[in-house]
């Protein structure tokens, strides 16, 4: 009697646990793009999902602080550059895990095995229908050429994103062309500067420059709201031989944390992540691109059209940041 109440006991205990799974992130991306996809975790798995939103910056600050105290198990953030930060700063680990090795290509992904892509946004060209024909444009580097004098529209260099772009463009360049070619593009400058892609894309809408550079999902955002818009995507480098390698794109994406108290649970839900149970939903609510090339995208993004990718790995957006910040600040670019 005594063996089977402890029996019991053990079962009853076994089971408390396993209702009890949960797993905690630290999240950039906001609530209402990875709320649904916790949700459905949650219903398949019977894993609980806490989770905390704030931008990358306090986030980072926040792991720091908490050390091994930390309840964090994954950190989900934007950009690559944001990822490298949070590795380079010792707040991640490494991750063997066949699945998401087998998900994710190589250049979405740390080399060291610390973070993973899940979305993939391009930062490509967009131009206004009415003042630009298609076949003027080629490449990032072609921005920098006369033709584009008061015609260009650009968002602040403060911004990760740009910042990113011009680390990539480093790693595929090297430091003099690129910085030849941030030059000619601030000499093209239309106007200042805006504080975001939307502000830009505006004025380019709007007729006060041609073409601007913005990630793909933000036009999307646009044209959903306002579809008569003369705007239209435009993907560079896109020919073969020299200076085409394809368009610059970068991602959304997640580690486990250096002192994650439940590491198994945190692969566990990063794996699910790279799914085809989970990319649609994750790439699809903000207008990006699932980082599975397996999946392909919502139609209304792809109907954007194909285009080929830089292979180069998104991780020299975080390795090169510092000499980009750098030239950025030599060339005007403000």
């Amino acid at each position: 009697m005594r063996k089977l109440l402890l029996a019991s006991l053990a079962l009853l205990v076994t089971a408390a646990s396993a209702s009890a799974a949960e797993v905690v992130v630290y999240s950039a991306r906001i609530e209402q793009l990875i709320k649904p996809l916790f949700d459905a975790y949650t219903k398949e798995t019977g894993v609980q999902v806490k989770f905390v939103t704030d931008k990358e910056g306090p986030l980072m600050a926040r792991l720091k602080a908490e050390g091994k105290n930390t309840p964090a198990d994954l950190l989900i953030t934007v950009d690559a550059g944001n990822l490298w930060q949070a590795s380079d700063q010792g707040l991640l680990r490494p991750v063997e895990s066949r699945i998401l090795e087998a998900n994710i290509p190589a250049h979405l992904r740390d080399p060291g095995k610390e973070w993973f892509g899940l979305s993939v946004r391009a930062r490509t060209l967009v131009y206004n229908k009415n003042r630009v024909k298609a076949g003027e444009l080629s490449t990032y580097e072609d921005l920098a050429s006369p033709k584009w004098k008061d015609r260009l529209c650009l968002r602040t260099s403060k911004k990760v994103y740009n910042q990113s772009l011009v680390a990539m463009l480093i790693g595929e360049h090297g430091e003099p062309k690129t910085e030849t070619m941030v030059r000619g593009w601030v000499d093209n400058l239309a106007t200042a500067p805006f504080p975001d892609d939307t502000k830009a894309l505006e004025a380019v809408a709007a007729g006060l420059c041609d073409v601007t550079l913005v990630n793909t999902y933000y036009f999307g955002r646009l044209m959903q709201k306002k579809p008569n818009l003369p705007l239209a995507i435009f993907w560079p480098n896109q020919n073969t031989g020299a200076g085409n390698a394809g368009v610059h794109v970068n991602v959304s994406g997640a580690g486990v944390t250096r002192y994650a108290k439940h590491p198994e649970e945190a692969i566990r839900l990063l794996e699910w992540l790279s799914s085809d149970k989970a990319q649609n939903l994750y790439a699809d609510m903000n207008m990006e691109y699932p980082a599975n090339p397996a999946i392909k995208p919502d139609p209304l993004v792809a109907s954007w059209g194909s285009f080929k990718p830089n292979l180069i790995n998104v991780a020299e957006a975080g390795r090169l940041q510092v000499r980009a910040v750098k030239l950025m600040d030599r060339a005007g670019y403000k």
